[in-house]
């Protein structure tokens, strides 16, 4: 594999050529009086008006990055720029107005970058903007103060914008501000994460957002606030942050990668924001050589991997431009929620961040295994190959109480920091990789959305869902995708997860309530192991109980235990959005599935060549199996069937 380098030299002044080179590269996609910035690609679902604001929007919070921790150095021109931009996009009668929050809602999301950026750049911008430029910028800020939001992180865009606004002497109300902070109370997890919202009642969307929106709109809230910040919000924000931190240096990979789950993974390295704002406020336990470190190879794993263009624009995708990645809100200028990855940038050159030498990441110091009870995943990280590895047991973000096609970035069982999931175009295809699925007659997979949390303890994770395949999509009267679905039967899964191996157990059963299944069976059993990627076809290797795919360094392995008498490689090309080749091993049943049976794989993904090739020994016992590691030690997992309540599980 591609390894970094021990240590980057991605020193202070390198950052900043960085944002300079990425603010100088969108200069020529700007309106004549700087308000709106039109970017080159596809338009978001509100359309290239909003897209232009949210080009401003996004680089203006990069541009107050750079002319901020600079104290007001500006060799580029940046605060007269913005503040040109400003000047026409409040306008309510120029040519180049920005769209008011009843025109557009995203321009909701859009206000909160301006505001934190005209926060941090009150000297050079706010400060000598005119009497009247300030009052049509506070006029444009003002229907913010009650406005309609999604339960969810949206709440912090009208908050951080009225704080700004009370600063300056425009409107704000202090209902919205003590809601926002009650819903975020609600929505804490615990042990340092959130779930973006509740899902169905439940916390089950835990993504990046816990990062880039979750802990980094409340510090910037208090930031914004100062001394009128309610007391004691900034700590509480503060201790969640640090232990929120202590879990999130091990999702970062060997080679620098951030853990590639959940939505909106175009933003790519703003995934640095709660590890800048952990220096920024004293809120980390990371010494600031690891901090440093972190962030250098994670900005050094997408420039060097094609995130920006000849042109220096960051382009929709993760490496390379890639469509399936996208989700409908997701515009050309949508990447440049990058910019919250240069926060650093605030931190003065004589802070430790910039003086003390890199440190290693957590999994460059050893091998190590964490159990996260609040997202209910199992982490692992091997120093030998820089892999990081999570078993999803937790959540869909999803509403539990209602059946849902599977988002390849939620529901699959495993994520990583070095390989992805698998998104073919045909939503109704079922998922190959890191899955268990039931195969009807027809040849579809099932799918996994909502899965039930069983059990989370040590390195044993268990979790259940009822098989269903879509059956029939229309769009519904408010505009979005309405589902109709044939149902089957119960799968639960357990993993156990050591180094670079998992072992999965299956069990499947029928719906012990009165409700018939309706979907036709009889139905197949088949296991996905890891999707694994190259620029060239994957090189894979088929037995009878064994397949394996190998490419980029990687190896992705499955082995059969128990009950099944099949092994094959999936191949892809075009579906992977870390190359253009990609192939998942599978495991399968070529007859019926057997119901409260145990069936079993070990499931590796690691370096190549393997280190540690010999695979664990299962013993079946009832409804459970013991499983012996290579070394001597010994795990037991228990399968209970869906009779059982999750709390009864074991």
């Amino acid at each position: 594999m591609n390894r970094p380098p021990s240590s980057t030299a991605l020193d202070r002044v390198a950052w900043e050529r960085r944002a300079d080179r990425l603010l100088l590269a969108v200069r020529p996609y700007a309106t004549d009086r700087r308000s709106l910035i039109h970017l080159p690609g596809p338009a978001s679902v509100s359309g290239r008006w909003s897209d232009g604001l949210e080009g401003f929007a996004r680089t203006f919070l990069l541009a107050a990055f750079r002319l901020a921790g600079a104290g007001g150095a500006d060799p580029h021109g940046l605060a007269g720029f913005y503040a040109e931009g400003l000047a026409a996009g409040t306008d309510p009668a120029g040519a180049e107005r920005w769209p008011v929050f009843a025109e557009c809602a995203q321009a909701k999301v859009e206000a909160a970058s301006i505001a934190i950026a005209l926060h941090e750049t009150r000297p050079w911008i706010w400060d000598r903007l005119d009497d009247g430029t300030r009052q049509r910028v506070l006029d444009w800020l003002a229907p913010m103060v009650g406005a309609g939001m999604p339960a969810n992180n949206w709440i912090w865009f009208r908050s951080v914008t009225e704080a700004f606004a009370r600063t300056v002497g425009g409107r704000w109300d202090a209902c919205d501000l003590e809601r926002t902070v009650e819903l975020t109370d609600s929505w804490y997890t615990g042990d340092g994460w959130y779930s973006d919202g509740l899902a169905g009642g439940e916390h089950r969307n835990h993504d990046h957002y816990n990062g880039w929106a979750m802990h980094f709109y409340p510090l910037w809230f208090c930031r914004v606030l100062g001394d009128r910040a309610p007391s004691g919000l900034l700590d509480r924000y503060r201790a969640r942050l640090r232990r929120y931190l202590a879990d999130h240096r091990h999702l970062v990979g060997g080679n620098g990668s951030p853990l590639i789950q959940g939505r909106s993974l175009t933003y790519r390295f703003a995934a640095l924001a709660p590890v800048w704002a952990g220096a920024l406020f004293d809120a980390t336990p990371l010494p600031p050589g690891e901090t440093r470190r972190i962030a250098a190879l994670t900005l050094d794993h997408f420039t060097r991997n094609g995130a920006i263009d000849s042109d220096g624009l960051l382009t929709l995708g993760w490496h390379r431009p890639y469509r399936p990645l996208l989700q409908d809100y997701s515009g050309p200028a949508s990447p440049y929620w990058a910019s919250k990855g240069f926060a650093g940038l605030l931190l003065p050159p004589a802070h430790p961040v910039w003086t003390a030498p890199e440190e290693p990441l957590a999994v460059e110091r050893g091998d190590f295994a964490h159990t996260l009870t609040a997202p209910g995943w199992l982490v692992s990280g091997t120093v030998a190959d820089g892999v990081v590895r999570v078993l999803n047991h937790g959540g869909d973000h999803s509403d539990p109480a209602r059946l849902h096609s599977d988002d390849p970035l939620y529901a699959r069982l495993a994520y990583s920091t070095h390989a992805a999931p698998e998104t073919p175009e045909d939503p109704t295809g079922g998922p190959t990789d890191s899955a268990v699925v039931l195969i009807g007659p027809d040849g579809r997979a099932s799918h996994r959305r909502p899965l039930r949390r069983v059990a989370v303890r040590g390195r044993v994770a268990v979790s259940r869902s009822r098989a269903h395949w879509p059956a029939d999509e229309r769009w519904d009267c408010f505009g979005g995708p309405e589902t109709e679905y044939g149902v089957g039967p119960w799968i639960t899964v357990g993993s156990v997860l050591r180094g670079s191996w998992e072992v999965r157990l299956v069990r499947v059963d029928p719906d012990p309530t009165p409700e018939a299944e309706r979907a036709p069976g009889p139905w197949r059993l088949r296991l996905g192991g890891w999707a694994v990627h190259d620029a060239e076809p994957v090189a894979v290797e088929e037995e009878r109980h064994t397949a394996s795919a190998s490419g980029s360094g990687l190896r992705s392995t499955v082995v059969a235990l128990t009950g099944f008498d099949r092994a094959h490689v999936h191949r892809s090309t075009g579906g992977n959005l870390l190359g253009e080749s990609s192939a998942v091993p599978l495991l399968s049943t070529t007859g019926p599935v057997s119901y409260a049976t145990v069936y079993a794989a070990a499931v590796r993904l690691g370096g190549e060549p393997a280190q540690d090739e010999e695979s664990p020994r299962l013993r079946v016992d009832g409804a459970g199996a013991q499983i012996r590691w290579p070394d001597g030690e010994t795990d037991s997992v228990e399968l209970p069937g869906p009779g059982l309540s999750p709390g009864g599980a074991g």
